[in-house]
């Protein structure tokens, strides 16, 4: 019987958008067993892609309200589920978190040797979808911008940070997972920012702190001095920004195996190295996170195939040798307006949402709503 509920909940969750596709080892089930106990996977299949107050979940579940009240807030702290909290101190409202990004990354305070051993049989299942649509990307470290490009809003970090109220600093649970297992790269572990919505989960189930734009901005100063990648969600209106390198990052650390990286993350710039300027020292090999420079040269090859378009091999460049370009037109990624519509590309993407979908769920929310218990 709890077999039965654990499979029924990893092919909901593989029916969200981000997915969770099964495997023949049936590590994805492990991992669920290691997360949810039987009574909480039971109620996290009727949590759908929109929030919702316990009354309703309760109605869809057919259980008693302040029962399954109870149950949800306790997910919560546990992080197998996303929620949100109105200020006016309304009923707070569930909804169901994707494996990553979401479930996975809030385990951050919770993981285990056991644990890390499963994920990281599960990670290579997970880079076909990240092709399909990415669901981070990649920006420039403000130091390798050049001041006469052409830079949106969304393209830079320190504006990102600078138009948030509420942030909140995580430790990166990529560097925490290597760490455990006696694998750390020794580069910073408070680097992981949220935003908004994010930022308060993070806050209220203690898996971060809320810091001020200062200190935000100090971290990415610190990112470029230590060589990590800025990845913020692939959206105009990003929930967070992630701090990654190449040794640690569950994500880069895949994509380095890949043949052409830049087919998963989603990056408007590309490495440009002047061969007149370049002093062939070797610096920008070393910096580069995803193997995208060759120096077996005597001047370093860009391999555009592999380059993200971080601009960590620009400000370290003894010659300034490096810059930063935008790829033209037709290459240039198309960025969600927001985290909503990045899921809604990806399910569509994956044949798991269409738009009669969409108005269904809207629809069964809603009588769910009316017929609820008040």
């Amino acid at each position: 019987m709890n077999q039965d509920i654990y499979s029924r909940l990893s092919k909901h969750l593989d029916n969200l958008p981000a997915g969770y596709p099964a495997t023949e080892s049936g590590v994805e089930i492990r991992i669920l067993q290691r997360l949810f106990s039987p009574d909480e996977a039971a109620l996290a299949i009727h949590l759908t892609l929109l929030p919702e107050e316990a009354r309703v979940v309760a109605r869809r579940a057919n259980l008693a309200v302040d029962e399954v009240a109870q149950r949800l807030a306790e997910m919560e702290q546990k992080g197998l589920i996303f929620s949100k909290h109105s200020r006016s101190g309304s009923a707070p409202k569930y909804q169901a978190a994707p494996f990553v990004v979401g479930i996975w990354e809030f385990q951050v305070s919770r993981l285990t040797p056991d644990l890390v051993r499963d994920f990281e049989e599960y990670l290579p299942n997970l880079l076909p979808i990240w092709e399909k649509t990415p669901q981070m990307r990649t920006i420039p470290i403000g130091e390798s911008i050049d001041t006469r490009m052409e830079i949106l809003p969304y393209e830079q970090a320190e504006t990102i940070v600078s138009s948030q109220d509420l942030i909140v600093v995580a430790p990166c649970i990529c560097r925490q997972e290597r760490q455990l297992m006696g694998e750390g790269c020794g580069k910073p572990l408070e680097t992981c920012l949220s935003f908004g919505s994010g930022a308060a989960f993070f806050q209220r189930n203690g898996l971060g702190r809320p810091i001020d734009q200062k200190e935000a901005l100090a971290i990415l100063r610190q990112a470029n001095e230590t060589g990590l990648v800025l990845q913020p969600g692939n959206s105009k209106q990003s929930g967070f920004i992630c701090c990654c390198c190449g040794d640690c990052c569950a994500a880069l650390r895949s994509l380095k195996q890949h043949p052409k990286p830049t087919n998963v993350l989603s990056s408007g710039f590309f490495a440009k190295v002047d061969k007149e300027l370049c002093i062939s020292c070797s610096v920008c090999e070393t910096r580069c996170q995803m193997k995208a420079l060759d120096c077996n040269e005597s001047v370093p090859v860009v391999n555009l195939d592999r380059c993200i378009g971080c601009g960590l091999c620009v400000p370290t460049c003894p010659s300034e040798a490096i810059i930063l370009e935008r790829k033209p037109a037709s290459e240039q990624p198309k960025i969600p307006a927001n985290t909503a519509m990045t899921h809604i590309q990806l399910g569509k993407a994956r044949g798991k949402l269409n738009n009669y979908d969409l108005v269904m769920l809207a629809l069964r929310s809603k009588v769910d709503r009316l017929l609820a218990k008040k």
